[in-house]
């Protein structure tokens, strides 16, 4: 009797293994062209390198640091402004770069499209529920409680003055030590820690002094590969899984939750001691103060949760839109010395000695600098902030273009390949060339958010547009008046995929003072 039991147990096994390969044979002829249990879309151009089962999980994956190259490849394969991709363990995915399915996503249709799914998933740790993935009154109560500090009189009296006072503090502490000793400068870097110093002093009235150090912030490294992470669990589910299998094998490394723990007690700590400063009968008019004061939607005061969700939200805001935009701006400019003359030019026109320490008459100036303004859009056309975005669709819907949305469908569109679409801008599209923003009167041209949506469109379009575009321009052509750059030899300008769009390794640069 015993001798016949490994027998049995070789049938069940043999019969269950054939049972097993046979269905997931089925399987693979029924889904022979996308990721298990999606249906084929027969109105929209499908992802090429699509296998059965697993759909475009693994092409995806394989080109995960190249993320934004490979829709943009895709889109041209396709020749299409619209196409369709599934992957196992994600989301149906509609990939758009049509601007009337942007508007209609963005603004006419607002209510049918939400953060959601693995999007608010992907970056819980980092966003918790900030305005940047709430829904609903939990988003309109962040949004109404900073619109206020978005006037014109804060714009004009203070932001200025803090931008001016950090510039200046940049030049002495930094770049004139650096064109003396002719060394070079990560660029990137320490514009990272302007717009950082700049932000916490505007927003959460703390100066932190970390441009007077050439040494890296820990806040900023631990947010960085946060985002990095966020980004990369939207298109590869096995992330997590690398990241704690990285704990055993190099224990010396911070894991993304020893990172998590960095950002936090950098939130706290700004909380903390806010409520300190309350407590002794300090007043303040700011962004944290605000929320301090503001009521969540269930009506109640914002515990610390809450206002640490608040302070992150707002940190990769004013910290990443401006940082990015300027080194990018300046890779470009230094590329094409004919624009960076030009600009030059306005600069040394309209940015007088006497200006440069008035924050009042400088934010007046600034408005009337149009190339200024044109190559800062410019630069936002080839290298948004945000290069690629989501949203999840509540019901179903058809598409300005005819593409039919499913319930609980992604849609995606990408501002990064649609600055580079010959469609959309022509055929100069993937050339840098401010005049493009430029009218024949010589005013300033802005084109429709659903065309350029570097600022997002609709009722979520960017509180914080006007307060970037200030910074960068004042930080821009201080140092252009300032400095000339140089960029340093056997270096590859790339980026690096994450939530916004930064470059991959900086951009070292050689700095020389234009006046001596």
């Amino acid at each position: 009797m015993n001798d016949l039991l490994p027998t049995a147990t070789n049938n069940i096994t043999g019969t269950a293994a054939l049972i097993s390969t046979t269905v997931l044979g089925l399987l693979a002829l029924k889904y022979n062209d996308r990721a298990i249990f999606t249906d084929r879309r027969k109105d929209i151009p499908n992802l090429p390198k699509s296998v059965p089962l697993f759909g475009v999980l693994f092409d995806q994956i394989e080109n995960k640091n190249r993320n934004l190259d490979w829709f943009d490849d895709n889109i041209n394969k396709l020749d299409s402004m619209t196409m369709f991709g599934s992957a196992l363990g994600l989301p149906p995915m509609i990939m758009t770069i049509d601007p009337r399915n942007v508007n209609h996503i963005l603004k006419d249709n607002f209510s049918n499209y939400v953060k959601g799914g693995n999007l608010v998933k992907a970056g819980r740790e980092l966003f918790g529920h900030g305005i940047f993935v709430a829904n609903g009154e939990q988003w309109r109560y962040q949004r109404k409680a900073a619109s206020i500090i978005f006037n014109a009189a804060n714009f004009r009296d203070n932001f200025s003055r803090v931008f001016i006072q950090e510039v200046n503090t940049m030049s002495k502490y930094v770049l004139d030590k650096k064109a003396a000793s002719g060394e070079t400068i990560d660029f990137q870097d320490i514009i990272y820690k302007f717009t950082l110093e700049s932000f916490v002093d505007i927003g959460f009235g703390k100066n932190l002094k970390i441009l007077t150090s050439e040494e890296k912030v820990p806040f900023s490294t631990s947010f960085d590969y946060c985002q990095h992470v966020a980004f990369e669990r939207i298109i590869d589910p096995f992330t997590d899984l690398r990241d704690s299998i990285k704990s055993i094998f190099r224990p010396n490394e911070l894991t993304h939750k020893d990172h998590v723990k960095v950002i936090n007690e950098f939130a706290y700590s700004l909380i903390d001691e806010r409520s300190e400063q309350l407590k002794q009968g300090h007043e303040y008019n700011d962004l944290l103060s605000r929320f301090m004061n503001a009521l969540n939607e269930d009506g109640q005061p914002l515990n610390k949760s809450e206002l640490r969700d608040t302070v992150l939200n707002f940190i990769i805001a004013g910290r990443d839109t401006t940082a990015q935009t300027l080194s990018w701006g300046l890779y470009y400019l230094l590329m094409h010395p004919r624009v960076e003359e030009k600009l030059v030019a306005e600069v040394e026109e309209y940015v007088t000695e006497e200006i440069e320490n008035d924050p009042a008459k400088f934010y007046e100036t600034i408005k009337k600098m149009v190339y200024a303004h044109a190559v800062f859009y410019e630069t936002l056309r080839l290298e948004p902030v945000v290069p690629s975005n989501a949203k999840m669709a509540l019901e179903d819907d058809i598409l300005p273009d005819g593409t039919h949305v499913r319930k609980n469908d992604l849609v995606l569109w990408n501002p990064y390949s649609m600055g580079r679409s010959m469609k959309i801008w022509g055929l100069d599209a993937q050339d840098f060339r401010p005049e493009r923003w430029i009218t024949k009167e010589g005013d300033l041209k802005r084109e429709s958010a659903s065309k350029w949506p570097a600022f997002h469109h609709g009722p979520r379009v960017c509180l914080g547009q006007n307060l970037a575009t200030l910074e960068g321009l004042m930080a821009l052509t201080l140092l252009l008046k300032r400095y000339k750059f140089t960029l340093a030899p056997n270096q590859e300008i790339k980026y690096s995929v994450a939530l916004t769009h930064p470059l991959k390794d900086g951009i070292n640069v050689y700095v020389e003072k234009r006046y001596h």
